[in-house]
Protein backbone atom coordinates (compact mmCIF):
# COMPACT_ATOMS: atom_id res chain seq x y z
CA UNK A 1 0.00 0.00 0.00
CA UNK A 2 2.80 2.40 0.93
CA UNK A 3 4.54 1.55 -2.35
CA UNK A 4 1.47 2.63 -4.34
CA UNK A 5 1.16 5.87 -2.40
CA UNK A 6 4.82 6.73 -2.97
CA UNK A 7 4.53 5.87 -6.66
CA UNK A 8 1.45 8.07 -7.18
CA UNK A 9 3.01 10.91 -5.20
CA UNK A 10 6.13 10.83 -7.36
CA UNK A 11 3.93 10.71 -10.49
CA UNK A 12 2.03 13.82 -9.40
CA UNK A 13 5.26 15.58 -8.46
CA UNK A 14 6.88 14.85 -11.83
CA UNK A 15 3.68 15.91 -13.65
CA UNK A 16 3.57 19.24 -11.79
CA UNK A 17 7.24 19.87 -12.60
CA UNK A 18 6.54 19.26 -16.29
CA UNK A 19 3.66 21.72 -16.32
CA UNK A 20 5.75 24.35 -14.53
CA UNK A 21 8.55 23.92 -17.08
CA UNK A 22 6.16 24.23 -20.01
CA UNK A 23 4.49 27.27 -18.44
CA UNK A 24 7.82 29.01 -17.93
CA UNK A 25 8.80 28.18 -21.52
CA UNK A 26 5.62 29.68 -22.96
CA UNK A 27 6.19 32.94 -21.06
CA UNK A 28 9.62 33.40 -22.65
CA UNK A 29 8.41 34.06 -26.16
CA UNK A 30 9.67 37.00 -28.14
CA UNK A 31 7.75 40.24 -27.89
CA UNK A 32 5.92 41.10 -31.09
CA UNK A 33 4.51 44.56 -31.72
CA UNK A 34 0.76 44.60 -32.40
CA UNK A 35 -0.25 45.20 -35.98
CA UNK A 36 -2.33 48.08 -37.29
CA UNK A 37 -5.61 46.19 -36.76
CA UNK A 38 -4.76 45.38 -33.14
CA UNK A 39 -3.74 48.98 -32.50
CA UNK A 40 -7.04 50.18 -33.97
CA UNK A 41 -8.98 47.78 -31.76
CA UNK A 42 -7.08 48.90 -28.67
CA UNK A 43 -7.45 52.60 -29.42
CA UNK A 44 -9.88 54.59 -27.30
CA UNK A 45 -13.19 55.29 -29.00
CA UNK A 46 -14.75 58.63 -28.03
CA UNK A 47 -18.28 57.52 -28.98
CA UNK A 48 -18.16 54.73 -26.39
CA UNK A 49 -16.91 56.94 -23.56
CA UNK A 50 -20.35 57.58 -21.97
CA UNK A 51 -20.95 53.82 -21.69
CA UNK A 52 -17.63 52.88 -20.10
CA UNK A 53 -17.12 52.42 -16.38
CA UNK A 54 -14.49 54.67 -14.93
CA UNK A 55 -11.91 53.15 -12.64
CA UNK A 56 -12.67 55.42 -9.69
CA UNK A 57 -16.36 54.62 -9.69
CA UNK A 58 -15.70 50.90 -10.06
CA UNK A 59 -13.22 50.95 -7.18
CA UNK A 60 -15.65 52.92 -5.04
CA UNK A 61 -18.47 50.49 -5.81
CA UNK A 62 -16.24 47.53 -4.93
CA UNK A 63 -15.24 49.20 -1.67
CA UNK A 64 -18.90 49.83 -0.77
CA UNK A 65 -19.67 46.18 -1.52
CA UNK A 66 -16.76 45.03 0.65
CA UNK A 67 -17.89 47.24 3.54
CA UNK A 68 -21.46 45.97 3.27
CA UNK A 69 -20.21 42.39 3.25
CA UNK A 70 -18.16 42.97 6.40
CA UNK A 71 -21.13 44.64 8.11
CA UNK A 72 -23.48 41.76 7.25
CA UNK A 73 -20.99 39.12 8.40
CA UNK A 74 -20.34 41.03 11.64
CA UNK A 75 -24.10 41.33 12.24
CA UNK A 76 -24.57 37.59 11.70
CA UNK A 77 -21.72 36.78 14.08
CA UNK A 78 -23.21 39.10 16.71
CA UNK A 79 -26.65 37.48 16.37
CA UNK A 80 -25.14 34.02 16.77
CA UNK A 81 -23.22 35.19 19.84
CA UNK A 82 -26.31 36.75 21.43
CA UNK A 83 -28.42 33.65 20.85
CA UNK A 84 -25.68 31.40 22.27
CA UNK A 85 -25.37 33.57 25.40
CA UNK A 86 -29.17 33.62 25.87
CA UNK A 87 -29.37 29.84 25.45
CA UNK A 88 -26.56 29.37 27.98
CA UNK A 89 -28.32 31.62 30.49
CA UNK A 90 -31.57 29.67 30.09
CA UNK A 91 -29.76 26.36 30.63
CA UNK A 92 -28.02 27.65 33.77
CA UNK A 93 -31.30 28.73 35.37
Amino acid sequence: MAFLLNKTASHFRSHSQKTQDSASFSRRRFHVEPGSREKALLAEDSTLKPFKSYKKSVKQLKRIGDVLTVVVVAGCCYEIYVRAVDREEVQNQ
